[in-house]
């Protein structure tokens, strides 16, 4: 049976078929998916260049679904463009090519849904976000999807970004929102928090975080970068990654912490998909809980697979000429 005609799937159209509850409910798929041992990881890979440039590749495969694919784009002072590219896992044929700005921010903005789901309080209705960029806005969202949010403090080291961001939340959300002065002055009393920061020394120190509170770390996924003091680790109940591979390399804060791999310490240390299985929330007696968020393969592939499935559905996408495919007896030449 002939592969399908591949598909380019545009930004409009991935917005258009997925939104951030869906986002999080495939994510969850997606988690148990890898649970089971039936969806495999691609250690995220980078190289860096010029003034802070970086090209990144990242992916996953899920075989039993037929399916493999790899996330890849480069960051510049410019800007970047970040392509999802899924192809057959038993042929190899090209099945799409989606534009995955607005999949990356669902991506990275389920995760921590997922995580707050599972472990944030039930009650949790205070919220604070530090850090005002672009994934910012995502990252309220995918909160306000799974806790009775009242209340949200905003900080950010630019006031005038800060005050906009706040009157931005406050219009979509239609919640209290107060711009803070400081990390300090955001985080108190929170029952949840988010960083999603480009600090490369750490923003948030335990003394300034309530006991039972729950942390989404997600601006540091470079070996360079940190937002935590190692003092919040230390206080750590439970301390959850997206991938504890990814973690061992390119978290500062928990290599620093944990030391080398063989450290019993890392032992501590839960996946995102050994969370989802074990289906157990908070605890009662826990006190700070956290997800260190890095970004994963397998969190791509399951949005990108539920957007492929969609559009083929819909409609949507606009076809592709199947590429040229070398024949097997000239692979090992060509490869």
């Amino acid at each position: 049976m002939p592969s399908p005609i591949p598909l380019w799937i545009t930004e409009a159209e991935v917005v258009s078929m997925l939104d951030l509850g869906q986002a999080i409910e495939a994510l969850e798929k997606g988690l148990l998916t890898e649970a089971r041992g039936d969806a495999a990881n691609m250690t995220k890979t980078h190289v860096t260049w010029g003034n802070g440039s970086t090209l990144h590749a990242i992916g996953a495969v899920y075989p039993k679904d037929g399916l493999a694919g790899t996330k890849t784009w480069t960051h510049t002072e410019g800007g970047a463009t970040p392509l999802l590219i899924l192809f057959d896992s038993e042929n190899g044929s090209l099945r799409a090519i989606i534009e995955a700005f607005a999949l990356g921010q669902m991506r990275t903005a389920s995760a921590s849904g997922v995580a707050t789901k599972w472990l944030a309080s039930n009650e949790a209705d205070d919220f604070a976000i530090i850090g005002t960029g672009k994934q910012a806005i995502a990252q309220v969202a995918a909160v306000l999807a799974v806790r009775p949010i009242k209340r949200v403090r905003v900080f950010g080291r630019n006031e005038e970004r800060r005050e906009q961001f706040a009157a931005r939340v406050m219009k979509e959300f239609e919640l209290a929102v107060t711009p803070a002065r400081s990390v300090a002055e955001a985080v108190k009393g929170a029952a949840v928090i988010t960083v999603v920061t480009r600090a490369t020394e750490p923003v948030l120190s335990a003394e300034m975080i309530d006991r039972s509170a729950h942390v989404n770390a997600v601006g540091a996924i470079l070996p360079s970068r940190a937002e935590m003091a190692a003092d919040v680790l230390a206080r750590c109940s439970r301390l959850v990654v997206d991938s504890l591979a990814q973690a061992q390399r390119l978290s500062k804060e928990l290599m620093e912490f944990f030391g080398p791999l063989d450290q019993e310490g890392w032992k501590q240390v839960t996946s995102l998909a050994e969370l989802v299985a074990a289906r157990k929330s908070r605890a009662a007696a826990d006190d700070i809980t956290l997800f260190k968020s890095l970004g994963m393969g397998i969190s791509d592939l399951a949005l990108g697979m539920e957007l492929y499935q969609k559009a083929r559905e819909l409609g949507l996408g606009r076809e592709l000429s199947h590429p040229q495919r070398v024949p097997p007896r000239l692979r090992a030449a060509r490869i």
